[in-house]
């Protein structure tokens, strides 16, 4: 990346043209204690509109609420426009659970209670955006969103608008850096944190983030000069590509011939 600083007045431009042509006040974002959430989040409080940063817990690890807060009390100390709510979404998430019948579906449950973890936070962000006119800012970046497709349908992925969207990890990175992240955000283990444990990314998806990255960048490139691991990595990332690409693409349409209507 030639300039972060340049970058970052583009995005945080970028924020604020938006916000002013669709007449909103401010932004919500959900901060998680990951990379992506610290930096989208430091994005939008430095457009000087106002931003509320949610923290919601679900029998999250308490390595990944500590980050969030001690985030989220940075930016309030740096940026007078920023407020917070802590809420714990433990409770109706069990609640929720507890109504379901059961299913002898057990593993196929489990993922569907993850992505459930996701769609409670959404609905979540957007009380506080209806109530105070603000816009939901999405905190995925290009590999999550446009490559692989880690993020749940209707959970993270439903957001107003994507700032990041068009970075990739490692320069997600750099800009955080140049923006003085906490250094244990830049330094912690990228984790999506719907499972209620240490996994990480890495865990999920078999493959690092810089490796991701370079498959991104050479789909289409012959095989025959990469190496075993780059072509296993390939095939990692274009298996997710593939199996997501419903999140990825537009909703389908069933157009309707004329004549028939």
């Amino acid at each position: 990346m030639k300039s972060p600083e340049k970058v970052i007045d583009h995005i945080v431009k970028w924020l604020n043209d938006y916000a002013d042509k669709a007449q909103m006040n401010g932004f919500v974002v959900g901060v998680s204690g990951g990379i992506d959430s610290a930096l989208t989040s430091t994005l939008c409080a430095k457009t000087g509109r106002p931003v509320i940063c949610l923290e919601m817990e679900i029998h999250q690890e308490e390595n990944q609420v500590s980050r969030a807060k001690e985030h989220i009390a940075w930016l309030e100390k740096k940026f007078s426009n920023v407020s917070h709510h802590s809420l714990s979404l433990t409770g109706v998430f069990d609640a929720f659970k507890d109504i379901l019948p059961p299913t002898d579906q057990a593993d196929q449950a489990f993922l569907s209670l993850a992505n459930t973890r996701a769609r409670l936070r959404m609905s979540t962000l957007y009380y506080f955006a209806a109530l105070h006119r603000y816009l939901v800012a999405g905190t995925g970046n290009k590999v999550e969103d446009f490559g692989v497709g880690f993020y749940t349908k209707y959970g993270d992925g439903g957001v107003d608008l994507s700032p990041i969207a068009d970075l990739m990890k490692s320069e997600v990175f750099a800009l955080a850096k140049a923006l003085n992240v906490n250094e244990e955000i830049q330094n912690a283990a990228p984790t999506d944190g719907l499972w209620g444990d240490d996994r990480t990314d890495e865990d999920q998806l078999g493959a690092t983030y810089n490796e991701l990255e370079w498959a991104m960048r050479n789909v289409g490139t012959d095989p025959k000069d990469f190496s075993e691991r780059e072509k296993e990595v390939m095939k990692i990332y274009l298996a997710f590509n593939r199996q997501n690409k419903h999140k990825m693409d537009p909703i389908p349409v069933c157009v309707i011939p004329e004549g028939l209507l």
